[in-house]
């Protein structure tokens, strides 16, 4: 296999890396919604947005791991990303919210590549 082959399976590596996440998140959140309300409770958001936090970490990760309109479902979690690491992860003070607000930095990268260069081959916007 040639290199060039090889790179064509990068985009569809890197949606279901970036996607796992928010895919994992959404689940573990529908799994036990008690819990994630109580949290979210906790740092001044009202739990009734738990339903729709679980609707775009799913419905914007099955979009960026089917890459099906990716670049809307990569800019929905981005929208998601930025009010929540800002009132979930700005205590720098405790060295795992630093973690957890650089991590969001990096996602949000990522999905900004998505968004401006699109899901690439292996992709349901590259096959419609």
């Amino acid at each position: 296999m040639n290199f060039n082959r090889l790179q064509s399976f990068i985009p569809l590596l890197s949606r279901l890396l970036l996607a796992s996440i928010f895919l994992k998140s959404g689940i573990e959140k529908l799994l036990d919604p008690t819990a994630t309300q109580t949290y979210m409770q906790s740092n001044g958001v009202p739990g009734i947005l738990l339903w729709p936090t679980i609707a775009v970490l799913l419905a914007g990760g099955l979009s960026v791991l089917c890459g099906y309109r990716a670049k809307w479902g990569a800019l929905l979690l981005v929208g998601f990303l930025i009010p929540t690491t800002l009132i979930f992860h700005t205590n720098f003070s405790d060295s795992s919210q630093q973690i957890q607000f650089f991590k969001n930095l990096g996602l949000m990268g990522g999905l900004l590549m998505v968004s401006s260069y699109g899901s690439g081959p292996f992709s349901l916007d590259d096959r419609l």
